[in-house]
C-alpha cells in the first residue's frame, strides 16, 4: 500500500486517548512510507493524524472543499492540497489516490464517508481493504449492528468479513496489507427482491 485515506472527527472527543493513537497512526504511516490522504482540515484528530505524519518527514495530501478552505481550516503545512467543489467531489478524489482505507472515531461525516466506501466496497467498485482502528472500544456498538444486519438477513456474512477491525495500529496495517476481496457475484438478485 503507498497510500491510506484516514477519515476521523474534526473535534479531539472527550478522551485523549484518541488524539494520542491518531498522532501514533500517523507516525506508523509515515515510518512504513504509507502517505496519508485526508481530509485537510488541522482541527481534531484530521490535524492529529497528518501532524503523526508529517512529525516523521512522511507524505500527507489534503483533500479539501473550498468553502472549508474558507473558514481557515486548512493545514498549512501539508505535502498537496487539493481543493476540490463539494463534498462528493472530495470523497471521490481521496478514493482515487488511496490504496485502502481507515476510520478514526468521529461523527456523522467519519461514518458517512466511511460507509461509503465500504458500500462501494461491497459493490465491487473497488477492492481496497477498509478497516477501523476500534480506539479504546470507540466502533465496539458498531461491530455488534453489523452482526445484527447478518444475523437478520440484511447484509450477507463475506460483506461483513470485509470490514477489518483491531485496536492496534500494527496489527490493523498488517491486515490490510494481506486483504484480498471477496469475489462475489451481483448482490441483488431476483430471488432477493
Amino acid at each position: 500500500m503507498k497510500r491510506i485515506t484516514v477519515f476521523c472527527g474534526s473535534s479531539f472527543g472527550s478522551d485523549e486517548i484518541y488524539r494520542a493513537q491518531a498522532t501514533e497512526l500517523g507516525q506508523a504511516l509515515a515510518k512504513k512510507g504509507i502517505e496519508l490522504v485526508y481530509g485537510g482540515a488541522n482541527v481534531g484528530l484530521m490535524g492529529a493524524v497528518a501532524d503523526g505524519v508529517l512529525s516523521e518527514g512522511g507524505k500527507v495530501i489534503g483533500v479539501l472543499p473550498h468553502f472549508l478552505q474558507s473558514k481557515e481550516i486548512a493545514h498549512q503545512g501539508l505535502t498537496e492540497l487539493i481543493l476540490v467543489e463539494s463534498m462528493h467531489e472530495r470523497k471521490t478524489k481521496m478514493n482515487e489516490l488511496c490504496d485502502g482505507v481507515i476510520a478514526l472515531p468521529g461523527g456523522f461525516g467519519t461514518l458517512e464517508e466511511f460507509f461509503e466506501m465500504l458500500t462501494w466496497a461491497q459493490l465491487g467498485l473497488h477492492k481496497k481493504p477498509i478497516a477501523v482502528l476500534n480506539i479504546d472500544g470507540f466502533y465496539d456498538s458498531l461491530t455488534v449492528l453489523i452482526q445484527v444486519m447478518v444475523d437478520k438477513g440484511f447484509l450477507k456474512q463475506v460483506n461483513q468479513e470485509m470490514l477489518l477491525v483491531s485496536d492496534d495500529i500494527d496489527e490493523l496495517l498488517t491486515k490490510m496489507s494481506v486483504y484480498t476481496a471477496p469475489e462475489v457475484g451481483k448482490w441483488i438478485s431476483k430471488e432477493t427482491v
